[in-house]
């Protein structure tokens, strides 16, 4: 029996070994090399995934607006930008049962009255899908369905039957006779999402891909992948949550850090339109350790909730963080130490943002700041001030983005007081907010006294 050649693929960029090599010679990350099957050189050649033109100057090109295609549920078209792109390509990934295809589903019933649409399953049987949709009550005498894996059969399917939106759930589980590699595997990851993509180009047919991710997180397969398609969606939120976030990590038709809001019900994944206050629903008497920020996500400011548990250690002392950065920490009470004279060296620090929702700007450093002092000196901060800025190794408190927009929001939702950056003071008065303007940490902590 002849036996099968094999070579190391990358599952970082793709790129490939004849052997095993503890770095990849293409990206140079280490043990990313995985085995796999040699492929069968196809006589196939890759495309450019643009159409062709002739050679122009940039001026002689009129700009458009690409036309949007609503789904029909209004968070999703958020995050989307606005909607659906006709030959756009957009990957969505998330944690097992978080709810891919709950939303998918729904999206694609509402779209199905008025639009031509296919779900393509690769991982479920037609009758799994028929139950779900009737679980959710959703309309779906319009919508068709594929129980489908092999690549070649759907790309059939996709140019015959030309729905003007086609769900691809999901990715993975897809395989192409052109490559003798199992489902799942890197080569026909990259191969299969490539000639999606190559497709949807073609005929204008807006293609959604699912995606599964690693432990770490990220979206499983080469990270050639993400560069491929035209935008990244996350799903984030704890399933043991009933709230679900969509996050666009990578839009090439809107703005990235766009954030739709999912309440997790019985009849599926509903929008919410002002997740602030679904966010602060339980922030209602003032507690030791709790302040609220205004973050901005895209174009949306948002009020979360920034929780800090400071405890005496009895060992080492722990640093931990849910929904923020980790190492971030440790650097911010460094300069409370340094600056302010407040010290954590012998305590525990724990750090939440309540909701699930994963902040990542610099704007939180100063309400984690003033968390962790009310939490150490066990004293509450008025329950309706909020709180941002930057804060700089130095000690100094540095501006955050549309901090005009940040106020207005908080007004909005009955917030009396702000502790903000001297920068981010408004030339004038917000009707019915107080703006308290730092420069520094230590006049930040000292300011807090004055909220007594």
């Amino acid at each position: 029996m002849v036996k099968s050649k094999t070579q190391y693929v990358c599952s970082e960029c793709g790129a490939s070994s004849p052997k095993w090599q503890g770095q990849c010679p293409g990206c140079g990350e280490w043990n990313t090399l995985l085995e796999t099957a040699a492929e069968k050189s196809g006589n196939h050649r890759y495309q450019s995934l643009a159409p062709i033109a002739r050679l122009q100057t940039l001026s002689e090109i009129e700009p458009r607006e690409s036309e949007r295609l609503p789904t029909g549920i209004g968070e999703f078209d958020r995050a989307l930008g606005g909607g659906l792109v006709a030959g756009a390509v957009v990957l969505i990934g998330g944690d097992p049962g978080i709810g891919k295809s709950t939303l998918l589903l729904q999206a694609l019933s509402a779209m199905a009255c008025d639009h031509k649409v296919l779900y393509v399953s690769g991982e479920e049987s037609g009758e799994q899908v028929a139950l779900r949709a009737r679980r959710l009550g959703l309309e779906t005498r319009q919508l068709r369905l594929l129980a489908e894996i092999n690549l070649e059969k759907i790309l059939v399917t996709l140019k015959t039957e030309k729905p003007q939106v086609a769900v691809i759930d999901s990715i993975q589980t897809l395989w192409s006779d052109e490559l003798s590699s199992a489902p799942g595997s890197v080569a026909q990851v990259r191969e299969c999402a490539a000639q999606l993509t190559r497709l949807a180009k073609e005929t204008g047919i807006t293609i959604i891909l699912v995606g599964h991710v690693t432990k770490e997180g990220a979206l499983a397969g080469p990270r050639v992948l993400e560069h491929i398609v035209d935008t990244v969606l996350y799903f984030e939120g704890d399933t043991h949550s009933s709230f679900r976030l969509v996050r666009a990590v990578k839009n090439r038709f809107g703005a990235v850090n766009e954030l739709g809001v999912f309440a997790m019900t019985d009849k599926g994944l509903k929008g919410v339109s002002n997740p602030s206050a679904l966010f602060l629903s339980q922030h209602g008497q003032e507690v030791a350790g709790s302040c609220v920020m205004v973050t901005q996500e895209g174009t949306r400011p948002l009020l979360v909730e920034i929780q800090a548990l400071v405890d005496p250690s009895h060992g080492n002392p722990r640093r931990l963080t849910v929904g923020l950065e980790a190492q971030r920490l440790a650097m911010l009470l460094a300069v409370l130490h340094r600056h302010a004279g407040i010290v954590c060296f012998d305590q525990d620090v724990f750090v939440n943002a309540v909701g699930g929702v994963r902040i990542t700007e610099p704007a939180a450093d100063l309400a984690v700041l003033l968390a962790i002092v009310s939490s150490l000196r066990n004293k509450a901060l008025p329950n309706k001030l909020i709180v941002f800025g930057e804060v700089g190794l130095a000690g100094e408190i540095r501006p955050a983005p549309r901090g005009q927009e940040r106020l207005k929001e908080a007004a909005k939702l009955g917030f009396t007081h702000a502790l903000i950056p001297q920068a981010n003071k408004p030339k004038h008065a917000i009707e019915g907010i107080e703006v308290v303007a730092v420069r520094r940490v230590e006049e930040a902590v000292e300011k807090m006294r004055s909220f007594d």
